[in-house]
Protein backbone atom coordinates (compact mmCIF):
# COMPACT_ATOMS: atom_id res chain seq x y z
CA UNK A 1 0.00 0.00 0.00
CA UNK A 2 1.31 3.44 -1.19
CA UNK A 3 1.55 6.03 2.00
CA UNK A 4 0.47 9.67 0.80
CA UNK A 5 2.04 12.27 2.88
CA UNK A 6 0.35 15.44 4.40
CA UNK A 7 2.59 17.09 2.01
CA UNK A 8 1.31 15.57 -0.94
CA UNK A 9 -2.37 15.78 -0.18
CA UNK A 10 -1.97 19.54 0.37
CA UNK A 11 -0.29 19.48 -3.36
CA UNK A 12 -3.41 17.53 -5.07
CA UNK A 13 -5.56 20.30 -3.03
CA UNK A 14 -3.45 22.96 -4.53
CA UNK A 15 -4.01 21.61 -7.99
CA UNK A 16 -7.47 20.81 -7.95
CA UNK A 17 -8.25 24.39 -6.42
CA UNK A 18 -5.79 25.78 -9.44
CA UNK A 19 -7.67 23.69 -12.04
CA UNK A 20 -11.24 25.10 -10.82
CA UNK A 21 -10.11 28.38 -10.83
CA UNK A 22 -9.40 28.29 -14.58
CA UNK A 23 -12.19 26.05 -15.24
CA UNK A 24 -14.72 28.84 -13.78
CA UNK A 25 -12.32 32.41 -15.07
CA UNK A 26 -12.99 30.18 -18.62
CA UNK A 27 -17.42 30.26 -17.76
CA UNK A 28 -17.14 33.96 -16.55
CA UNK A 29 -15.45 34.75 -20.05
CA UNK A 30 -17.99 32.64 -21.80
CA UNK A 31 -20.65 34.76 -19.87
CA UNK A 32 -19.39 38.00 -19.89
CA UNK A 33 -19.28 37.69 -23.90
CA UNK A 34 -22.98 36.42 -23.64
CA UNK A 35 -23.82 39.40 -21.81
CA UNK A 36 -21.83 41.70 -24.03
CA UNK A 37 -23.89 40.06 -27.23
CA UNK A 38 -26.93 40.63 -25.27
CA UNK A 39 -26.26 44.43 -24.68
CA UNK A 40 -25.94 45.09 -27.75
CA UNK A 41 -28.15 43.26 -29.61
CA UNK A 42 -31.42 44.41 -27.11
CA UNK A 43 -30.45 47.96 -27.22
CA UNK A 44 -30.83 47.67 -31.76
CA UNK A 45 -33.77 45.66 -31.42
CA UNK A 46 -35.88 48.04 -29.36
CA UNK A 47 -34.66 50.57 -32.14
CA UNK A 48 -35.67 48.31 -34.73
CA UNK A 49 -39.28 47.47 -32.47
CA UNK A 50 -40.02 50.84 -32.62
CA UNK A 51 -39.40 51.94 -35.92
CA UNK A 52 -41.84 48.89 -37.04
CA UNK A 53 -44.37 49.48 -34.67
CA UNK A 54 -46.93 50.39 -37.55
CA UNK A 55 -46.59 46.74 -38.60
CA UNK A 56 -48.37 43.67 -38.09
CA UNK A 57 -47.63 42.37 -34.97
CA UNK A 58 -46.19 38.90 -36.13
CA UNK A 59 -44.15 40.82 -38.57
CA UNK A 60 -42.96 42.93 -35.71
CA UNK A 61 -41.78 40.21 -33.44
CA UNK A 62 -40.34 38.40 -36.51
CA UNK A 63 -37.90 41.09 -37.91
CA UNK A 64 -37.12 41.98 -34.62
CA UNK A 65 -35.77 38.84 -33.35
CA UNK A 66 -34.31 38.11 -36.93
CA UNK A 67 -32.62 41.49 -36.04
CA UNK A 68 -31.77 40.76 -32.22
CA UNK A 69 -30.09 37.38 -33.43
CA UNK A 70 -28.15 39.07 -36.17
CA UNK A 71 -26.30 41.29 -33.82
CA UNK A 72 -25.89 39.25 -30.95
CA UNK A 73 -24.23 36.66 -33.30
CA UNK A 74 -21.89 39.36 -34.99
CA UNK A 75 -20.84 40.94 -31.16
CA UNK A 76 -20.91 37.68 -29.09
CA UNK A 77 -18.12 36.46 -31.97
CA UNK A 78 -16.47 40.06 -31.98
CA UNK A 79 -16.29 39.85 -28.40
CA UNK A 80 -15.36 35.74 -27.55
CA UNK A 81 -12.62 35.76 -30.43
CA UNK A 82 -10.60 39.22 -28.63
CA UNK A 83 -11.07 36.86 -25.62
CA UNK A 84 -10.02 33.50 -26.79
CA UNK A 85 -7.65 34.43 -29.93
CA UNK A 86 -4.31 33.00 -28.19
CA UNK A 87 -5.96 30.20 -27.13
CA UNK A 88 -5.94 27.85 -29.40
CA UNK A 89 -2.39 28.69 -30.79
CA UNK A 90 0.43 26.19 -30.43
CA UNK A 91 3.92 27.16 -29.09
CA UNK A 92 5.23 26.74 -32.97
CA UNK A 93 2.49 29.98 -33.42
CA UNK A 94 0.29 27.82 -35.54
CA UNK A 95 -3.17 27.08 -35.16
CA UNK A 96 -4.42 24.09 -32.73
CA UNK A 97 -6.91 23.19 -35.38
CA UNK A 98 -8.07 19.72 -33.31
CA UNK A 99 -8.56 21.89 -30.12
CA UNK A 100 -10.25 24.32 -31.97
CA UNK A 101 -12.53 21.98 -34.09
CA UNK A 102 -13.15 20.15 -30.46
CA UNK A 103 -14.55 23.40 -28.99
CA UNK A 104 -16.17 25.06 -31.87
CA UNK A 105 -18.74 22.23 -31.89
CA UNK A 106 -19.28 22.25 -27.98
CA UNK A 107 -19.78 26.31 -28.00
CA UNK A 108 -22.11 25.46 -31.54
CA UNK A 109 -23.70 22.97 -29.42
CA UNK A 110 -24.90 25.47 -26.50
CA UNK A 111 -25.24 28.07 -28.18
CA UNK A 112 -27.59 26.47 -31.07
CA UNK A 113 -29.91 24.28 -28.83
CA UNK A 114 -29.80 27.25 -26.57
CA UNK A 115 -30.64 29.83 -29.32
CA UNK A 116 -34.16 27.96 -30.68
CA UNK A 117 -35.26 27.97 -26.98
CA UNK A 118 -34.38 31.85 -26.51
CA UNK A 119 -36.48 32.21 -30.44
CA UNK A 120 -39.62 30.46 -29.63
CA UNK A 121 -39.57 32.09 -26.11
CA UNK A 122 -38.90 35.80 -27.33
CA UNK A 123 -41.33 35.68 -30.56
CA UNK A 124 -43.86 34.40 -28.37
CA UNK A 125 -43.60 36.81 -25.40
CA UNK A 126 -43.05 39.93 -27.35
CA UNK A 127 -46.11 38.46 -29.81
CA UNK A 128 -48.17 38.40 -26.41
CA UNK A 129 -46.99 41.67 -25.32
CA UNK A 130 -47.89 43.57 -28.54
CA UNK A 131 -51.25 42.03 -28.38
CA UNK A 132 -51.70 43.65 -24.76
CA UNK A 133 -51.24 46.86 -26.20
CA UNK A 134 -46.90 47.74 -25.15
CA UNK A 135 -45.18 49.97 -26.73
CA UNK A 136 -43.50 47.83 -28.76
CA UNK A 137 -39.32 49.28 -27.81
CA UNK A 138 -40.71 47.76 -24.53
CA UNK A 139 -42.31 44.66 -25.68
CA UNK A 140 -38.87 44.10 -27.01
CA UNK A 141 -36.99 44.78 -23.99
CA UNK A 142 -39.42 42.48 -21.88
CA UNK A 143 -39.36 40.02 -24.21
CA UNK A 144 -35.45 39.48 -24.83
CA UNK A 145 -34.64 40.33 -21.60
CA UNK A 146 -37.58 37.69 -19.97
CA UNK A 147 -35.91 34.94 -22.85
CA UNK A 148 -32.21 36.53 -22.14
CA UNK A 149 -32.44 34.81 -18.68
CA UNK A 150 -33.80 31.40 -19.86
CA UNK A 151 -31.12 31.27 -22.48
CA UNK A 152 -28.56 31.99 -20.10
CA UNK A 153 -29.09 28.80 -17.87
CA UNK A 154 -29.88 26.69 -20.58
CA UNK A 155 -26.20 27.56 -22.38
CA UNK A 156 -24.40 26.95 -18.99
CA UNK A 157 -26.41 23.90 -18.73
CA UNK A 158 -25.54 22.82 -22.16
CA UNK A 159 -21.65 23.40 -21.79
CA UNK A 160 -21.29 21.80 -18.69
CA UNK A 161 -23.57 18.86 -19.95
CA UNK A 162 -20.73 19.21 -23.17
CA UNK A 163 -17.47 19.42 -21.14
CA UNK A 164 -16.81 22.50 -22.50
CA UNK A 165 -14.49 23.47 -20.28
CA UNK A 166 -13.29 20.14 -19.13
CA UNK A 167 -9.35 19.81 -17.72
CA UNK A 168 -7.07 19.16 -20.57
CA UNK A 169 -4.59 18.35 -17.69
Amino acid sequence: MHDVSHSDLIYVQHVRRKIMKKHYKEYLKLNKNILFGFFTSVTVSAIVSQILSVQAKYLNSSATLAVDLSVYYAAFSGFFYIDNRKKYLLESGKLDKSRLKTDLIKIITSLGTSEIIYSICRWLVQYYLLASNYEAYVSSILAQSISFIVYLISVNLIARSVRLYKDKE
